[in-house]
């Protein structure tokens, strides 16, 4: 049985994220004392009990999602439950490369520590915007920002699932967008409560300031085969992974490509690991004959290796 283990770039970024995590598993407790450690700051404690506002601010809550689904995926590693395929949206791509062994979980969390400061820092607030389309498909998505963007910058971010594709650029260019796609047969649009328009053009002075810092990086060749999400490819060299990172800042997260690819790589299972359930709905509607279960607390976790018949090691 092929299983992929995919990991979110968003989740519930509430105070007491992996704190059930932290005091159920000492493997998991372990993950957020090495974040602490790495980063110079006791990240667990935000992520614990807050304050609501810091945990909410793009460079804190990229560490803390990257932290709590590591220590999901160290709950699961525990009890005998490994990847045979990885990938992740956005932010997730980090996790993936942890769990493939391409990155050590310091090198991440330093480095999207990093890129949640050098996203918010691209744009000022206000200036950007991004909004969910729902009901209208990629390509159709695709020609409205085309039709809107005049000096300015919109473009697709987040290819999703059919029928719901998320939009980023200048908060003007974005609005025209968005009665573009309501023309055109549009459901429902929904502004979203972001701090920066992520993957977009806009965010390229961020995308340059990682690179610079990735280079710096030793990556390791994946040890399971990563889909990762600029291109929904498969990818397992050390560079490959890099400069995915570098690209996907600036570019549209194809997550549902990516999860196409998965099946027809011939995975049947998708295990999401991380706060949240968000990819765990996308991945149902992309691949309605898979088995979808996902992992963010103790409950889940034991829930997960009952299901897939996991022996604990």
């Amino acid at each position: 049985m092929s299983v992929a283990f995919v990991f979110p770039g968003q989740g519930s970024q509430s105070v007491g994220m992996g704190r059930l995590l932290g005091e159920a598993f000492p493997e998991s407790r372990r993950v957020f004392e090495q974040a602490d450690d790495a980063l110079g700051f006791p990240l667990s404690q935000l992520c614990f009990e807050g304050p609501e506002q810091d945990l909410q601010l793009t460079a804190n809550s990229q560490p803390a999602i990257l932290a709590t689904s590591l220590a999901a995926l160290a709950a699961l590693s525990a009890r005998g439950l490994v990847p045979t395929w990885v990938a992740g949206h956005s932010l997730g791509e980090y996790s993936a490369l942890v769990a493939a062994g391409a990155l050590s979980l310091e090198q991440a969390l330093r480095l999207v520590r990093k890129r949640g400061q050098y996203m918010q820092e691209a744009v000022p607030v206000g200036v950007g915007a991004m909004a969910a389309i729902l009901g209208l498909e990629f390509p159709a998505v695709a020609e409205a920002c085309r039709e809107s963007a005049g000096e300015d910058v919109v473009s697709p971010a987040n290819d999703n699932s059919p029928g719901q594709v998320v939009i980023a650029g200048h908060a003007a260019a974005v609005a025209r967008a968005v009665e573009a796609c309501k023309a055109r047969g549009a459901k429902r649009a929904v502004t979203l409560p972001v701090s920066a328009p992520f993957h977009c053009q806009l965010m390229a002075p961020a995308a340059e300031r990682l690179a610079a810092d990735l280079v710096r990086i030793a990556f390791g060749d994946a040890r399971v085969p990563l889909v990762n999400n600029v291109d929904a490819r498969v990818v397992r060299s050390a560079d490959e992974c890099r400069e995915g990172l570098v690209r996907q800042v600036t570019g549209a997260v194809r997550w549902r490509e990516s999860v196409e690819r998965l099946v027809t790589e011939g995975v049947g299972t998708f295990v999401e690991v991380g706060p949240g359930r968000v990819l765990s709905g996308l991945v149902r509607r992309i691949a309605r004959d898979a088995r979808v279960v996902n992992v963010e607390d103790p409950a889940s976790a034991e829930a997960a290796v009952a299901a897939l018949a996991v022996s604990p090691a």
